[in-house]
């Protein structure tokens, strides 16, 4: 299962795995049932994940029923623990929406919920976040994760980013960081796949960002809290909800 699951990851187009995989990975969870981990998502607990990974495969990563990884369970706890999200009403973008999120927040009453993505089959708005089709101070709330690694130029969707969210409104912008590298990795000259999967972790991936990414964001406009919540969760709950322990949620407000 570890060795498909990293073929496809790597071979197969996100969208076209997006498209289809959760018919699959619902009767695998079948097999799947017990109470050793728990989706904090859903609820739903099971004896064992699915690994998931494109380089390197980890072990209990993927929840089979929301498709969660350990970054989006994360995410939904510090939703509900560090920020009005599940409270006051807001306006909200989510872009490159993810499975396990979109009928949860399309549900909830307080949310004027719009989804946005060039390809994903689950955006309700066409659209390159270079030139993201809204007005200064639409958002209440801008979220977008694993988008930024991929696009031509970076700091200008960060400002597009901030462009849309309006005053006192905020963010979340996950990236894959390298925590051994104190600045992000990016060279133009590399196109060759092999080469920038090498480099950047995966193929279609154009840059790896290091431990200087909130000051990337800092530099778009926004005020930046590098929130290390998860070292606020009880060690037998990071373990049950197959969390990873140095993830940093880059937390982005606009004054």
């Amino acid at each position: 299962m570890k060795l498909v699951i990293s073929i496809a990851t790597r071979i197969i187009p996100r969208h076209y795995l997006q498209h289809v995989s959760h018919f699959f990975l619902r009767i695998i969870s079948l097999f799947l049932r017990g109470n050793i981990f728990e989706d904090p998502i859903n609820g739903k607990t099971y004896r064992k994940l699915l690994p998931y990974g494109r380089l390197k495969s980890r072990e209990n990563v993927l929840a089979p029923d929301s498709m969660s990884l350990e970054r989006h369970r994360l995410m939904w706890l510090f939703l509900k623990q560090k920020t009005n999200f599940f409270n006051d009403k807001l306006k909200f973008l989510h872009i490159a929406p993810e499975y396990c999120f979109i009928k949860i927040f399309k549900s909830m009453k307080n949310l004027d919920y719009i989804t946005g993505d060039l390809i994903s089959p689950w955006a309700d708005v066409k659209f390159d976040v270079h030139d993201i089709p809204f007005e200064d101070n639409s958002f209440d709330v801008v979220i977008c994760n694993h988008v930024l690694e991929h696009v031509e130029d970076s700091h200008k969707v960060m400002t597009e980013f901030y462009r849309v969210m309006r005053p006192g409104g905020w963010g979340i912008f996950q990236v894959p960081i390298d925590v051994n590298s104190k600045i992000t990795k990016e060279d133009k000259s590399v196109v060759d796949p092999k080469e920038r999967e090498r480099l950047y972790w995966q193929k279609d991936h154009l840059r790896l960002f290091g431990l200087d990414y909130g000051d990337k964001l800092r530099s778009a406009g926004f005020k930046v809290t590098e929130s290390e919540f998860i070292k606020t969760l009880d060690s037998n709950l990071i373990y049950r909800y197959a969390l990873q322990k140095d993830e940093v949620i880059y937390f982005c407000e606009k004054a």
